[in-house]
């Protein structure tokens, strides 16, 4: 079974789709799917599809959608091989009943979500053995597994909402140290198209905000790089009523001291401390 949630839901079996249209069972198979290999219990199930108010009919009504998404396993089945060597048993082998709850058996075929935790996995202790170009190019293929928001197609209701948030902080961490990588190798200069996007999409991520000033003033635009500080100190204290972090002020602080012989340059650690170097 090969299982995508990092964009569209897609799931399939003997490269057969098994996602259904309908959209409460799309959520059942999406909740099923990211813990694929896992009893998911059927209280979770209720709750992602009726938010704390199910009806007396529930559990009835769950075993419809199961009954509905082992039909079209057992179609994606039919397909088999014909020397079995792939034999999967039946559609109950593949989504089993278990006391308590349902698990969707993925056979050992491929996971989207698993795939971007292995890779960014190695970038990360990559990253923590200063191979910079080995993180930013295990990085880069991990994010290249997004092809839009996690159940980017799927209504999710608390369960997969919570997944999806969940996801989005894994890649937003990806992101930034993949963009840490690229600036400790010095493409500084082509990060900063990409930075323009992020910044008017996470309007108060510091990490992001202080990167693109990095890479502003490192591409001899210390201006543009005050700029970029003083919109998003607008915004903090605006929306949030908070102040930029001591890092992000003392990255502002080294750059209006820098002059362009004395780049700005990043320090290691989780407050991304900086120098004039």
């Amino acid at each position: 079974m090969d299982i995508e949630v990092l964009g569209t839901l897609a799931v399939r079996e003997n490269g057969v789709s098994i996602t259904p249209t309908a959209a409460k069972p799309r959520q059942v198979l999406a909740l099923l799917a990211l813990h694929s290999d896992q009893v998911v219990p059927v209280s979770a199930l209720i709750e992602e599809l009726w938010a704390g108010a199910p009806p007396r009919s529930a559990r009835t009504t769950l075993q419809t959608y199961v009954l509905q998404l082992r039909a079209l396993i057992a179609t994606a089945l039919e397909r088999a091989p014909a020397d079995g060597e792939t034999d999967r048993g039946t559609a109950k082998d593949v989504l089993v009943t278990l006391p308590g709850g349902y698990l969707l058996n993925s056979g050992g075929g491929t996971s989207d979500v698993r795939e971007f935790d292995r890779l960014a996995g190695m970038g990360y202790r990559a990253m923590d053995g200063g191979d910079f170009p080995g993180a930013a190019r295990m990085l880069r293929e991990a994010l290249s597994l997004w092809s839009g928001p996690a159940f980017a197609d799927v209504h999710g209701g608390i369960q997969l909402d919570m997944e999806t948030q969940r996801l989005e902080e894994t890649r937003l961490c990806a992101l930034d140290q993949r963009i840490e990588a690229d600036l400790r190798i010095g493409r500084h200069r082509e990060l900063l198209a990409e930075l323009t996007v992020l910044v008017s999409r996470y309007r108060t991520h510091e990490n992001l905000h202080g990167q693109f000033m990095l890479a502003l003033h490192r591409s001899g635009r210390r201006g543009e790089a005050l700029d970029v500080y003083q919109r998003l100190r607008t915004t903090l204290v605006r929306e949030l009523g908070l102040e930029p972090s001591a890092a992000l002020r003392r990255l502002q602080r080294s750059i209006l001291m820098a002059s362009p012989e004395n780049p700005v340059m990043a320090e290691s650690g989780a407050e991304r401390l900086v120098r004039v170097g």
